[in-house]
């Protein structure tokens, strides 16, 4: 016991939370497996495919940053727009097919027709395949931003704010622009005891990023609004900007 306590606090003290995905957990590999002397296998999951459906192997390679290579009896792909796959490194939906993925939802056809096309499930979240067959989730297609013709994806800029000292955890969101189209915006709930304004997040964005990635605007709050699981609800953020 006193070894798994010791596993919680590391988690604890290097993240704020673990969502049932990829998008706030990111650990140094390194760091744990050095401490702990355990490996840390990074993988991908969801509920319509009732099991892990990727994972980095126990024996072999693994690479920091992917979710590892598709499960036995599972296929993986990344697909445009078309349902067609795309080139190696491009991206994509990731989509999923075999004997693991769900058969429906309950009562609810519609649903079911929108995420399962030609035997393939629809995942949402967006992805890239290296040379090797790893896959990569980049994040959610329904939260891209697209700012001038531009993909920007909320993820990448949250990783940036996570390492800002003063950030304890960042959500990023869509807003409407009418030069741009959209522009990103930033939650921030701030670190206790450490002060940071919009300007300097602001700034430190345009350091790091690509200036059609820099966000427009920060909004401070205490806490985010989460499903049961954690996870941050975006579209309550979206409501807050349109209200």
């Amino acid at each position: 016991m006193g070894h798994v306590h010791q596993v919680i606090q590391f988690l604890t003290e290097n993240f704020r939370t673990v969502e049932p995905c990829w998008l706030k957990c990111k650990v140094d590999n390194k760091k744990f497996e050095e401490k702990f002397r355990i490996p840390m296998i990074e993988a991908y999951g969801l509920t319509e495919v009732t099991t892990a459906a990727t994972a980095n192997p126990f024996s072999g390679i693994r690479k920091p940053g992917s979710v590892g290579l598709p499960l036995p009896h599972l296929e993986v792909k990344i697909f445009d727009d078309q349902d067609k796959g795309v080139p190696v490194g491009e991206i994509g939906e990731v989509v999923i097919r075999g004997p693991a993925v769900m058969k429906g939802y309950y009562n609810n056809h519609e649903a079911t027709a929108e995420t399962l096309k030609s035997g393939w499930l629809h995942t949402g979240d967006l992805g890239k395949m290296d040379e090797d067959g790893y896959i990569y989730i980049l994040d959610r297609k329904k939260d891209m931003i697209i700012c001038s013709g531009y993909n920007v994806y909320p993820r990448e800029v949250e990783e940036l704010l996570h390492t800002h000292p003063a950030v304890l955890e960042a959500a990023v969101i869509g807003i409407p622009d009418p030069k741009r189209g959209e522009s990103p915006m930033a939650f921030i709930i701030p670190r206790p005891g450490k002060k940071v304004t919009e300007e300097e997040l602001i700034q430190f964005c345009r350091d790091n990023l690509a200036a059609y990635k820099v966000i427009k605007a920060v909004k401070f709050m205490e806490e985010f609004p989460r499903n049961p699981n954690r996870k941050v609800l975006k579209r309550e953020l979206r409501e807050m900007v349109k209200n």
